[in-house]
């Protein structure tokens, strides 16, 4: 097949209204966002059109830079659990039958109708203390005594891992289930274990799309907002709930804005990075 650029207005219009839906909603949002970003900010909650940096400067601080850093060891902890644990389970379902596959399927669907704010309750309620899962450790005779398991780093990281696992099997399943299983078959032939051939054929076949899986994971887990906050100590809130603080409950639209405006940029670097990865692998 020869690839060939469109040479008429016809030929471009199937792409006229998703990139007008581009602009309207992501390129003049984005754009005013920056605008708002180098404002002055005045008594009284307002702010007055200016070109100053001071917002970005007070967002590259101590305090701020350490939100930062934490926020982004977070995702990527988070995408790379979730990239672990779904994976093998990806690769797992897309060899069973037909109707089990699809059984696996709508259950994931229905996890993803299930909003941030359910899922942040749901998992207080089997961390807390009175309803918790210790009241079981303790039937069980593995704990003496329930006690409480949230707000701590550990509920947080499970349950943003929870929430970002459904997305990632299915990002994953496409690509799983096009795989060759006479790839695995002749490593096994050849004498390879099961696990061996995994990690030797299925992983390195599949890196293109395990590394834009980790940086959709990454990129969603970057935008959390609820989950640190029902989970998680003032210690383990990321940026996201620190710009609604700002821009909310603080009234400092411009600093707010300067901080979403570099999450905007750290997002498209990574899917750029995909895209160069992508088409390198393609010349390649």
């Amino acid at each position: 097949m020869i690839r060939r650029a469109p040479r008429s207005l016809a030929e471009h219009a199937p792409i006229l209204f998703p990139a007008l839906m581009l602009i309207v909603f992501f390129v003049i949002p984005f754009s005013l966002m920056i605008a708002v970003s180098v404002a002055r900010r005045v008594p009284g909650g307002f702010y007055e059109p200016d070109f100053v940096f001071a917002n970005y400067e007070r967002f590259l601080t101590a305090f701020f830079g350490g939100v930062l850093a934490f926020s982004l060891e977070l995702a990527g902890l988070v995408a790379v659990l979730a990239v672990g644990v779904a994976f093998p389970f990806t690769y797992r379902l897309a060899r069973l039958p037909r109707a089990a596959q699809v059984r696996w399927l709508v259950f994931l669907l229905s996890i993803l109708s299930l909003s941030e704010v359910i899922i942040g309750f749901a998992w207080s309620t089997l961390l807390s203390r009175t309803a918790g899962i210790t009241n079981l450790f303790v039937a069980l005779g593995l704990m003496a005594e329930a006690q409480s398991l949230t707000p701590s780093f550990g509920a947080l990281l499970a349950g943003m891992v929870y929430q970002a696992f459904p997305y990632t099997v299915l990002v994953l399943y496409p690509a799983l289930a096009r795989l060759d299983p006479s790839l695995v078959e002749a490593a096994r032939t050849l004498g390879s274990s099961p696990v061996r051939a995994f990690f030797t054929v299925v992983v390195p076949a599949l890196r293109s799309t395990i590394v834009a899986t980790l940086i959709m994971a990454f990129v969603f887990a970057l935008g959390s907002y609820l989950l640190p906050q029902l989970l998680g100590r003032p210690q383990h809130w990321t940026l996201s709930v620190l710009i609604t603080d700002q821009a909310i409950y603080q009234s400092n639209m411009p600093f707010a804005a300067a901080m979403a405006v570099f999450l905007v940029l750290v997002s498209l670097a990574l899917v750029a990075l995909a895209l160069l990865a992508g088409r390198r692998k393609e010349e390649a």
